[in-house]
Formats: structure tokens, sequence, C-alpha cells
């Protein structure tokens, strides 16, 4: 830990020591190189404290990897402002900032290249995957009020729904925020007149109202900005590079994966019970650093985008290219090896695809 000032707290190992603190705000401190430890900055307003975190997303928190040397820019100005409203039941907040997208293990597919750095807007997500409950709730509304929607499955109303395709999840959205009176976000025209409630339609990037206060499905970049918990440049959402069933449900396979480090080959032993899908109930593993639960395993999560190439240049609340053939999902899901699971596994089918794999999780504005 590092405190803003000419002293620094025990830590485990080798205490760090502030080098300098300039004028400008400039923070500089070295440390004992850890590729576990986690740096954070904190500040008061008297030396004995109270300390308080930054919620500054540049200086949240900082992966120490193998640097030694490690240099911030502490803010020197402070306003308050309301940036959000009451917090959404279910929902966490992924603070706004910039996070690296990619394969930055070097191991991942071709597709998850180039790395590059992006800048988020702070939005709401839901902690949990759609449970099957929090589906048929929405579709008895929706149906009776000019949607056409699919029922859904899911092995238990506290697993997360499955069989539900990119067109339906996209509905779902624009009638779960209709029924708890919200502004829908998709619609079927560039007006953005007509709520879409019905079809397989394509819907463009500019039919959608970004910022409206109503439930959207994540952009990918949304997705692994969140993935990830605050923490950078690592494997998987709990902030590590190996995984293990304690931590999700997926298919244990340590060949050729030497990150997955089960003692194990096989389906998760808890949820395999003869029956598929192999599901587990939403909330069962450890919740990431934004307290997001079953961000790798369990079912795929469809998303906003066209699958495509990544841009290589830093951008803005990216949204996908204009089109395609393929519309992203993330996470991986029970029956896929560890692979699949990375915060950086990207994968894409055509909208329409039906099978017992795909569930959603909700976004919405501040």
């Amino acid at each position: 830990m590092v405190l803003l000032g000419l002293q620094a707290t025990r830590s485990i190992g080798q205490s760090p020591v502030i080098t300098s603190f300039e004028g400008n705000g400039v923070l500089s401190w070295t440390n004992y190189a850890n590729s576990n430890a986690i740096y954070r900055v904190e500040w008061a307003s008297q030396v004995s404290g109270p300390w308080r975190r930054f919620t500054y997303q540049p200086i949240n928190t900082i992966d120490a990897h193998s640097e030694t040397t490690f240099t911030v820019q502490v803010p020197m100005f402070y306003r308050v402002v309301l940036f959000t409203n009451e917090p959404p039941q279910g929902m966490v907040w992924i603070d706004g900032g910039e996070f690296v997208m990619g394969a930055i293990d070097g191991f991942g597919s071709s597709d998850e290249l180039p790395v590059h750095t992006n800048f988020i807007s702070g939005f709401w997500m839901d902690e949990m995957e759609v449970t099957k409950a929090k589906w048929s709730e929405v579709y008895n509304w929706a149906v009776t009020n000019g949607y056409g929607l699919s029922a859904g499955s899911g092995k238990a109303s506290n697993h997360p729904v499955h069989s539900v395709n990119w067109y339906a999840c996209v509905k779902w959205c624009n009638a779960r925020s209709q029924k708890e009176g919200l502004t829908p976000c998709y619609y079927t025209d560039t007006a953005q007149t007509g709520v879409y409630k019905a079809g397989n339609i394509s819907i463009s990037n500019d039919w959608v109202k970004w910022s409206t206060n109503g439930y959207r499905l994540p952009t990918e970049a949304e997705w692994e900005k969140a993935a990830r918990g605050g923490r950078q440049r690592r494997r998987f959402p709990w902030g590590g590079d190996t995984i293990q069933h304690v931590r999700a449900n997926y298919y244990a396979h340590p060949i050729p994966n030497f990150y997955d480090t089960n003692p194990t080959e096989g389906y998760h032993p808890t949820y395999a019970d003869g029956i598929s899908p192999y599901t587990s109930p939403v909330g069962s593993f450890p919740a990431n650093g934004y307290g997001l639960h079953d961000m790798a395993g369990n079912v795929w999560e469809w998303c906003w985008d066209w699958k495509g190439d990544y841009s290589a240049s830093s951008q803005i609340d990216p949204r996908g290219p204009v089109s395609g053939n393929g519309r992203i999902f993330r996470g991986g899901r029970w029956g896929h090896s560890a692979h699949y699971s990375r915060c950086a596994e990207r994968y894409g089918e055509y909208p329409d695809w039906v099978v017992n794999n795909p569930g959603l999780r909700c976004v919405r504005g501040p």
C-alpha cells in the first residue's frame, strides 16, 4: 500500500519506497517485483487517516507483474458531481476508464489481436447471468404487450436461461425496460421511433438509443472490461492466470492448456448430473473485483457487436462493425475448456443460432 506523503505502510514482503511526488501530481515509487501483488494509491486529509481509496480508474489499482518502478498521475483538482441515480437492483457499477483489450498473455487466438487500449464510459451491469426465472417473468409480460419472444429454457429457475438467440435477447431487453417503466434502447429504424418487438431484424448501431436508461446487451468492449474486474493484463476474471473448478463451471482439460491447473479432467463434478446442460445456479462462484459472478464458464453471454477485426488504434466506447455474419458472445460455458473462459476469448455465431450454450446479462447507462 502506498501513502501520499513521506512514508509507506508495512506490507507483505518489501515495503514500497516513494521516490518522488511532484507538484504536478506525478507520484513515483519502487518496490520488490511480485507478479501476484496489486498496489492501491490512497488519500487522506491528515497523515493519521482515515485513508480512502481512489475510484479514479487509472490509479484505482496497479498490477505489479515484473516491474519494480511505478508512476501514476494523481489528480490535483476535485469536484463533486451526481454521476448516476440510485443503483438498479441486482446490478453493479463498472467504473469508466481505459483498459487493455485483447490477448495480452500471448496465448489467445489471432482474432484477439492486436492488443489495444479503449476508453469505456461507466455503466451498470447485472451481477448475475439472467436466470430462467427472470427471463420467464419478463417473457410473460412481453407476450401480452406485443412482443414476439421465445420462452427460453433453463435447468432450474435459479440457473441461467439458455437456448435464446441474439434477436430474442435484444427484444427481451426492450421488454424488460418497458415493464419497468424505462425507455427501451432498440428500434426498427434510424429515426428510433418504432420499438423493436418482433421478428428477426438486423438492427444497426444507429438504431440504438445508447444514452437512454433502458436495458441492453453489453458491447464486447464493455463485457471484457467488466470481466477483468478492474485488473489489467490478467487471463481470468478473478485477477489470476490459472483456472480450477473452485473458480468456474467449465470442462477441465489441463493438456494442452497449461494454465488449467485443475487436479482432474472433465466436467465440473458438482453439476455433471447426466442431464444436459450441466449449468450451475447463478452466483455459485466468487465474484470478480467489480462484484460480477460467472464471467467465466456456465453459459456463453450474447453481446451487441457483429464479429470483426480489432482496430489497432485506441477508441472511445467502440460498438463494433456496422455489419457482419455473426454476433459476438463471451465468457465460455460449462462444456468448453479453459481456453474459452479467458477474458479475451471472443466467439461469434449467426444471430438466429439456438442451442443450450448462450444466455445473457444486461447493462444500463448511468
